[in-house]
């Protein structure tokens, strides 16, 4: 299984009374599939993975399994700062078919790095199913450094690492100090490119909610070394990157996948819907971008 390319933290598609809506995440799987997005990420952090229940975790990832029908790996989400839990939805992941799994770090109790290194060990052990470590300081509230990472690459089945980290001099240590084979993607849209110029194998991305297509071409020209292009689609698309986080992800994307009549905005409480002004600013940007539909412009 290659993890390289882009890949969508997809969002999970409500409807209005807060259930699941299975046939929106249907729709928005295959829709990311033709537009020739490389892998699937559900029940992620852009998934509301904190707000869904165990049962619905399992039912998500099933269902984009069953979407996605082989056409692109999925790397289902299975992390958190209970290892038991963790590892619970780890075999859930299993269970339904999964082709891998993304784990976070534990947010919130901040272990130590030998609390990290047991506490992967654990999910590692519960599964067969490769794993990618999710390093995402600004959501955990601890930066996982370089020791810590080359111990959890030498486990059984960690095969590679998202990386969030703003410290771009950690990061080009830890390229230098892992194995060629470890795969490393960049968990930011807005630095991918920096991260696949270090060595990274591409992106797990956001904007692709909205742009799987754009998303794709930019990461793509990066990796084959088609670098003015890729220059060029960053610089395009730059301003839908950072229109993600105008507030709490994924309340802006979820207003711009509403715009463009893909899924619908609700979210799950504590999270709640982006403010009137935000969404009207959100509103002109996707019609300068030209993606909403027709009527909508």
């Amino acid at each position: 299984m290659e993890w390289k390319g882009c890949g969508t933290a997809l969002v999970t598609p409500f409807d209005e009374k807060g259930r699941i809506d299975f046939g929106a995440l249907e729709r928005l799987v295959d829709w990311q599939i033709e537009e020739g997005i490389g892998f699937l990420v559900p029940c992620g952090t852009t998934g509301e993975s904190a707000t869904l229940a165990g049962d619905e975790r399992k039912a998500v990832t099933a269902a984009v399994v069953k979407a996605a029908r082989g056409r692109v790996p999925v790397l289902a989400g299975a992390g958190g700062n209970h290892t038991a839990k963790a590892v619970f939805w780890a075999r859930d992941a299993a269970s339904v078919k999964a082709d891998g799994i993304l784990s976070v770090s534990p947010m919130y109790n901040r272990p130590s790095a030998e609390g990290l290194v047991r506490h992967f060990s654990a999910i590692v052990e519960a599964t067969d199913l490769p794993v990618i470590v999710y390093n995402v300081p600004t959501r955990t509230g601890s930066d996982m450094d370089v020791d810590t990472i080359l111990r959890l690459a030498e486990l059984p089945h960690v095969v590679g690492l998202k990386e969030a980290s703003p410290n771009f001099g950690k990061i080009a240590r830890l390229m230098t100090a892992l194995p060629e084979d470890f795969v490393v993607l960049s968990g930011e849209d807005s630095t991918a490119l920096a991260l696949i110029a270090m060595g990274a194998r591409g992106v797990i991305s956001v904007a692709s909610n909205e742009i799987p297509g754009e998303m794709s071409a930019l990461v793509n020209a990066a990796l084959e070394g088609r670098w003015d292009e890729a220059r060029r689609l960053q610089r395009k698309w730059i301003a839908l990157m950072e229109m993600n986080f105008w507030e709490s992800s994924p309340g802006p994307a979820k207003s711009a996948l509403s715009l463009m009549r893909r899924c619908g905005e609700t979210l799950r409480l504590p999270l709640a819907p982006v403010r009137d002004d935000t969404r009207k600013k959100i509103e002109k940007l996707l019609s300068v971008y030209k993606l909403l539909p027709k009527k909508a412009r």
